[in-house]
């Protein structure tokens, strides 16, 4: 192989190595067979995720959106690809973790007999973090822009339930959306069967 070659290749690995290339077009389909596994919560459990120590189910509601938006339910998060680092005053990370084959988020349907049934998989990454691996613009997904959430001050509600100012993608792939695959809340969704962590 030539030297010019040889040094081309060495900056192209390493611009891969300090910058990934994200991946911003997923088969919905390969997705749901992926994730298909998470329906049983043992198996997301053995795999790392864990419930949401604040056990927040989410609605529209409690984010200050209309009720009539529906909800998203429980989350189940996945520390590592998070890259939690504390949860005072509001969870922070530094993930920029953006791969839906692997995702950080799984969220769930509380049942009325105290079961929870997958609805969707997320993803989450923090915006200080992602601003710091000089991305300008949010992370996308299929040609829509994840989701910038934030709380605000003007507001009783907690937009970002929760965490810091950051950049969310839901995908609904075992509960359908009328809203569409990508939207944040399900109408389907309820929260309605929600029980407190003794």
């Amino acid at each position: 192989m030539k030297p010019g070659i040889v040094c081309l290749c060495a900056f192209v690995a390493c611009l891969l190595s300090v910058s990934p290339l994200v991946a911003d077009d997923y088969d919905l389909e390969e997705l749901r067979a992926i994730s298909e596994k998470y329906r049983d919560l043992n198996v997301a459990l053995a795999d790392g995720y864990i419930r949401d120590p604040a056990n927040h189910c989410v609605t529209a509601a409690s984010e200050g959106y209309p009720a009539e938006l529906g909800a998203m339910g429980v989350h189940y998060l996945h520390p590592a690809l998070l890259q939690i680092t504390g949860d005072t005053p509001r969870v922070d990370g530094a993930g920029t973790h953006t791969d839906f084959m692997h995702p950080a988020i799984l969220i769930y349907e509380p049942q009325a007999d105290g079961s929870h049934v997958l609805v969707a998989i997320e993803n989450l990454v923090f915006e200080k973090a992602w601003r710091a691996a000089d991305h300008a613009e949010a992370p996308m997904m299929n040609g829509r822009h994840w989701d910038h959430m934030i709380d605000r001050e003007d507001t009783s509600a907690d937009e970002a339930h929760g965490f810091m100012p950051h950049f969310d993608q839901h995908v609904w792939l075992h509960r359908d959306n009328p809203a569409g695959s990508l939207e944040p809340f399900n109408v389907n969704v309820t929260c309605e069967h929600h029980q407190r962590l003794d």
